[in-house]
């Protein structure tokens, strides 16, 4: 499943989801113009690298990704899912919010293999935590989803629940998984923990950072959801 949109709209503008994107795009796009011998330089200078851990890298590995479908799928639900959690904190407290969870899950990454010594890059992590804010605030959103199905294709609206359920729990099958491998990692080295822990620090939090003035229910296609004001 690939998400396209979700039905509730923000009421505010999403400077802090827009300025995030263009920061991992910019990032992105330089890291296409160095050669290989300097993004792997780049990369291990930049990137989180769990046995020699840096404080600095666990933000910059944030901002960093290894290739195409990694940058696009998560700048994707960054922007189906992050406008309306930003409309529901604040500009201020969203990136507060975003940058913790993304560390969180960095640690987390950390430590399930803390002597490794492959470089981590990508956005995973904080966009995991905004999924799981997104699946406690809005639990009864649904989600426009491209389907695959074999040779079937669709676009079908998908319950929030449902979607963001099914996506954790594949990760944490998966990291429970990868438990068995050296690194903690599966399928191409993708950091299962990380996800995980980002999308546990989201739920958590997100009741912290959440300003509650900002809510009320409010009904959409006979469904009760919270909008913001």
């Amino acid at each position: 499943m690939f998400p396209l949109r979700d039905v509730i709209p923000s009421r505010t503008f999403p400077g802090v989801v827009i300025v995030l994107i263009t920061l991992n795009a910019l990032a992105f796009l330089f890291e296409q113009s160095l050669s290989t011998r300097e993004l792997r330089a780049f990369v291990t200078t930049w990137g989180l690298v769990p046995r020699d851990l840096d404080f600095v890298t666990v933000f910059s590995s944030m901002f960093l990704h290894g290739g195409w479908m990694h940058i696009i799928g998560n700048m994707v639900f960054l922007w189906i899912f992050g406008d309306n959690i930003e409309d529901r904190m604040g500009h201020g407290r969203f990136l507060v919010f975003y940058l913790l969870c993304g560390a969180i899950a960095a640690f987390a990454h950390v430590l399930s293999d803390p002597r490794s010594p492959v470089p981590t890059i990508g956005a995973s992590g904080a966009v995991a935590a905004v999924m799981g804010a997104y699946i406690v605030l809005y639990p009864h959103s649904r989600v426009l989803t491209l389907v695959f199905i074999f040779l079937f294709i669709d676009v079908v609206e998908v319950p929030a629940v449902l979607f963001l359920g099914l996506w954790f729990l594949t990760q944490l099958f998966s990291g429970v998984g990868s438990l068995f491998t050296a690194g903690g990692q599966l399928a191409g080295g993708i950091a299962f923990w990380a996800h995980v822990a980002g999308f546990v620090s989201g739920v958590v939090l997100v009741k912290v950072f959440a300003r509650p003035e900002r809510a009320r229910v409010e009904w959409w296609n006979d469904r009760p959801y919270v909008r913001m004001r």
